[in-house]
């Protein structure tokens, strides 16, 4: 490193050309990486690009930044700190201080990415503030890294059902019931999607429902299957047929996440 720094001055003070000031900032990089000084060695790299771009070194540098921000993340996670974070989140959702509750929680998963309970939480107070888009990408996060959380699956059907997806809040529901077959949240949000769907709707409600539904990619899919489209046919022209490929339990449940969708509706 320190012959690295001395060709660089060496080279300034003799107007060496460019290339050669750059291939020397460069190989200082390569040093400051070996001792992870990647801040520095970044540093380095911004230093020869000025001297002469050279698209090895930009590369490098790229490489640099990546492992450093990896770096940094990993460096700030500290589950007291987190617990800290979340207890103050806590104390702020109590207070109705939503804004304060998700900042907080936000900084509990910086510091504890790996935390379910604080992504559920996260996800609470962000439909407190409408940012539902938002609360649905935590509490899957939140499902991904435990997918036994009931809580999660009841919040992620919670969250399914204000966003008008009533066919997936239904599904989140009945995971949280097969894993509690107790949970009064999941009981209670089943029991919402099926007086929603069941209560009375003016048709532009239904015709904005079916809009949404229809943007659902797996929605999509069921509906460009074949073998769906037939049955929908055939319960208008050949109900017997339509009613015994009902029997067949995938059928059953792609023909109800349709009609839970609101894109086939029911007499």
């Amino acid at each position: 490193l320190e012959m690295c720094t001395k060709a660089v001055e060496v080279g300034k003070a003799n107007m060496a050309p460019f290339e050669d000031r750059a291939k020397a900032y460069t190989r200082c990089a390569k040093a400051y990486q070996k001792k992870k000084d990647l801040g520095k060695a970044i540093e380095m790299c911004k230093e020869a690009q000025l001297e002469s771009f050279d698209k090895g070194t930009q590369r490098l540098m790229k490489t640099m930044e990546l492992e450093k921000k990896k770096a940094d993340v990993l460096a700030y996670q500290d589950d007291e700190k987190a617990e800290a974070a979340k207890q103050r989140g806590n104390d702020a959702f109590r207070a109705k201080n939503w804004p304060e509750a998700v900042k907080e929680y936000e900084e509990a998963v910086k510091r504890a990415p790996k935390n379910a309970a604080i992504r559920n939480n996260l996800a609470a107070a962000l439909c407190k503030i409408m940012d539902f888009n938002g609360a649905k990408r935590e509490i899957q996060e939140a499902i991904d890294l435990d997918p036994k959380y009931v809580k999660a699956w009841a919040r992620k059907g919670d969250i399914e059902f204000v966003m008008k997806e009533n066919h997936k809040a239904i599904e989140s529901y009945k995971k949280g019931l097969a894993l509690d077959p107790d949970n009064a949240a999941c009981k209670e949000g089943l029991r919402k999607v099926n007086m929603s769907m069941s209560s009375t709707q003016t048709e532009d409600e239904k015709k904005e429902r079916a809009a949404h539904a229809m943007a659902d990619p797996e929605i999509q899919a069921i509906l460009s299957d074949p073998v769906i489209r037939q049955i929908l046919q055939d319960f208008n022209d050949n109900p017997n047929a339509a009613n015994q490929a009902m029997r067949d339990p995938v059928v059953r449940a792609k023909i109800e996440k349709l009609i839970a969708s609101g894109v086939v509706q029911t007499a």
